[in-house]
């Protein structure tokens, strides 16, 4: 028997011709360096399939090769030729690359609602899937059928390859939507966590004043009522589900706060550890602009690229309040069409602001926003009502669970804890569009586990304002990204 196995295994590899070699070697050689990329050894037994793939043949792969239908040979050609095609999708999108559409305008006019980006996963260093059983094609629904586009288990655990580079302050950076990790069908992208207390507190119809000492109580009391309001309507809001990290949406923001630094807004200018950080060069503000005719205003607004949605006008308001670049305002201001354009302020904002007792507290502002350290990989705090207020919510929903606040004091695994040492660095983005913008300010610092990567360059650019083929932004294609 074994003299028979041997025999034959020495006919089929000598029946192979040298170009087959080749190529089973320039394939070994790519899969050898993917396992030390890697750095999981144990990983490099998968070769032994390459090598029954390539030049053995045991596992009857292309059996239909062989079949006497023409129809076999035809349909199974397309199926082997499409397989092929997703599992080499899969492994470039999981470890080189991927396509991205800008879904918003919070990043305008440094990224346009409607760019397609090529984001680049080695930058920062890609992740090994942490959903390995996903299609790759799609985030996490699949068309037409509208199902999830992956099988939650098996879950593994969050490991980065090295990178080519680390995030710096002020970089364009891809990532997994920290508040998408419960989502409600029916809402776009929302923040499950704001719109429950919001939710909640309108039906407790408590009173908008509140001591900092029960802010904590308070606000996991609204929580819960707004949660169990959302839960109990799914005709309205859809169905309550969770996401894994990585089929979380994605979103595109800068990093104006890195791990470890102290990060504040004052009068709209961003600061890192008291330095201020320079403004992008198309950072845009909302302008209350008054015309002398206004009924030339869409069209003075279109000359200079407002887009359809944002020169709309706030009922009461009388005239529109665009979102603004520098080099906009000054176009404005030369116009003689132009009476006034006042750059808006807002308060009120430390209502939905994160973290909501901080923010309600100190009255922060979407223009005045902290001071507040951001978390670093090692750091160790001490747990009392106000960095749980601070750092709650990271610690309890990306890193331990079972981290809660019962009875003023916080508990770990079951047990009070008086101290927590992160395990993650984090970060905060921000769009360059700063006061329509659903960013950290909104939901917090975003955990170094939904980084995705950094987008390079434009692939191509459709104007959601025009119809095919005049909304081509022939301008943009292959236009460098970061900015």
């Amino acid at each position: 028997m074994k003299s028979d196995f041997k025999a034959d295994f020495k006919r089929r590899v000598s029946e192979n011709k040298p170009t087959r070699w080749i190529r089973f070697g320039i394939v070994s050689l790519v899969f050898f360096l993917w396992v030390a990329w890697l750095g999981n050894w144990w990983v490099a037994l998968w070769w032994l399939l390459l090598f029954d793939i390539y030049i053995t043949g045991y596992i009857p792969f292309t059996w239909w090769k062989k079949s006497k239908s023409a129809a076999t040979r035809a349909v199974m050609g397309w199926v082997d030729a499409i397989v092929y095609a997703i599992v080499l999708v899969y492994f470039v999108f999981a470890f080189v690359g991927q396509n991205y559409q800008i879904p918003s305008s919070s990043l305008e006019k440094t990224l346009l609602t409607g760019d397609y980006l090529w984001v680049n996963k080695t930058a920062y260093g890609p992740r090994v899937p942490m959903t390995p059983v996903h299609f790759p094609l799609v985030q996490n629904t699949l068309p037409l059928v509208n199902t999830k586009s992956y099988l939650e288990n098996p879950q593994f655990k969050y490991h980065r390859l090295q990178g080519t580079d680390t995030i710096a302050l002020g970089d364009i950076v891809v990532f997994n939507f920290p508040g998408g990790d419960t989502i409600a069908l029916k809402e776009q992208n929302p923040d499950i966590y704001s719109m429950s207390k919001m939710i909640g507190e309108q039906i407790l119809a408590q009173a908008p004043a509140r001591t900092y000492e029960t802010l904590i109580e308070e606000d996991a009391e609204t929580r819960a009522v707004g949660m169990a309001y959302i839960k109990a309507n799914p005709q309205i809001f859809g169905e309550v589900m969770w996401r894994p990290v990585d089929r979380r949406e994605n979103y595109v923001k800068r990093a104006v706060g890195l791990p470890g630094r102290t990060f504040e807004i004052k009068g709209g200018e961003i600061y890192n550890d008291g330095k201020k950080m320079p403004m992008p060069k198309d950072a845009q503000f909302v302008y209350y602009v008054r015309f002398r005719d206004p009924s030339k205003a869409d069209e003075i607004l279109e000359e200079i690229g407002v887009s359809a949605a944002d020169r709309q006008i706030i009922p009461g308001m009388g005239h529109p309040t665009p979102p603004l670049t520098a080099s906009m305002v000054e176009k404005l201001k030369r116009n003689p069409e132009v009476l006034e354009v006042e750059r808006m302020t807002y308060s009120g904002g430390e209502n939905i602001l994160f973290p909501l007792a901080s923010a309600k507290a100190d009255g922060w502002t979407l223009d005045d926003y902290g001071p507040i350290r951001i978390p670093e990989k090692g750091m160790t705090i001490e747990l009392n009502d106000s960095t749980w207020i601070q750092y709650g919510h990271a610690i309890s929903h990306y890193e331990n669970p079972t981290a809660q606040w019962k009875n003023g004091q916080v508990y770990i695994d079951g047990k009070p804890a008086k101290e927590y040492t992160f395990q993650m660095d984090y970060y905060f983005m921000m769009g360059d569009n700063r006061h329509k913008s659903l960013d950290s300010r909104f939901w917090g610092f975003v955990p170094e586990d939904h980084i995705v990567g950094r987008p390079v360059r434009v692939l191509i650019s459709f104007d959601p304002d025009k119809s095919f083929p005049f909304n081509i932004r022939w301008d943009r294609i292959f236009k460098k990204a970061s900015s």
